[in-house]
């Protein structure tokens, strides 16, 4: 009997200690999938390279907003401007890979700025791709006070009488307004005096006061100042007219060929877990899915996207070869 009892605590002790090393190698396999499991326990950190007002600004702080109430934790915003976005941008990269920091971002940090910059302290490409928050369509709005052209043909005219002397508003050197502005110019043959700031938001209050002519800006923002009658609409950048305007023309149609875009996309520091990068893809995929955030983002003239990494990644490879093709083209140069 002492035989048998003896044999059964070897054999209960020998199932134990195995069962404790399965766990353990469990835990050693897959610490990111249990890390997603718990993911987030605190506060999540979404850095904006941009400042409060813009576009770039509203839209994640629109997603911030649900995924801080579908997870039970603060997502809160922080804006870090300065060099095309390249500050708030060197901020996630070297931030700890855990999902707790993550950068939302128009395509200049992403995508456009590494053909800009002679050398830049972090490496746009090894940033995780997360998701597309939405895509806004840029458009040609001008401070009718100083241009009174009513089309696109008449504000070539303008601009061709007058060489050097429009000014034009940007969100800032390599920004995609500077960039719209630039392929606007190689292919109406005009010229514009280029006056970078820092964001959308203070480039129209600059645009509203008069102290530029006209603006490349996404619809975001700008929208609502247009149907307040501060500014003046010119034309859209898609390559159809849109659905919500159908009575403004898109400057494609007399410049074929032309389209010009914003986006909005997400991304992680290198090395953050591809679960949590998969977990924050898909809930931001199902907050643009919601009926009141895809009627806010139309407020912003935003079509919502919501694409999975694998999705965003090829998305982003794509708009990388776009604008290296229109700063060529145009031999775009940063002073």
């Amino acid at each position: 009997m002492r035989r048998n009892a003896v044999a059964k605590l070897d054999i209960s002790g020998f199932v134990c200690c195995l069962l404790a090393v399965l766990a353990c190698a469990a835990a050693a396999i897959f610490p990111a999938a249990a890390a997603a499991d718990e993911y987030p326990s605190r506060t999540v950190r979404i850095i904006v390279p941009f400042p409060p007002g813009g576009t770039a600004d509203v839209m994640p702080r629109i997603v911030a907003d649900w995924l801080s109430r579908k997870w039970g934790q603060p997502v809160i915003i922080e804006n870090k401007t300065g060099a095309a976005g390249n500050i708030g941008a060197e901020a996630a990269y070297n931030a700890t890979p855990d999902g707790y920091t993550l950068l939302s971002a128009p395509p200049p940090p992403l995508v456009i700025n590494q053909n800009l910059y002679p050398k830049l302290a972090f490496d746009p490409t090894r940033f995780i791709p997360i998701s597309v928050i939405g895509i806004v369509p840029n458009a040609l709005v001008v401070n009718p006070q100083k241009i009174t052209a009513a089309s696109v043909k008449d504000f070539i005219a303008y601009a061709k009488a007058n060489p050097g002397k429009v000014s034009a508003a940007t969100q800032g050197n390599g920004s995609t307004s500077h960039l719209t502005s630039e392929l606007f110019q190689l292919m109406a043959k005009v010229k514009f005096v280029q006056v970078p700031y820092r964001g959308s938001a203070p480039a129209l209050q600059g645009l509203l006061a008069g102290d530029v002519d006209i603006m490349f800006d996404n619809l975001g923002v700008s929208l609502a100042l247009v149907q307040s009658g501060k500014l003046k609409l010119i034309a859209v950048g898609t390559e159809k007219r849109m659905a919500a305007l159908p009575d403004v023309p898109t400057i494609a149609e007399t410049l074929p060929g032309f389209a010009a875009s914003a986006w909005f996309g997400v991304v992680a520091p290198p090395k953050t877990p591809a679960a949590i990068v998969a977990k924050v893809s898909a809930d931001i995929a199902e907050a643009v899915r919601q009926p009141d955030i895809r009627k806010r983002l139309a407020e912003l003239s935003a079509e919502p996207v919501g694409g999975s990494p694998a999705e965003t990644a090829a998305f982003m490879k794509a708009e990388v070869e776009r604008w290296k093709n229109v700063i060529d083209a145009a031999n775009v140069k940063l002073e």
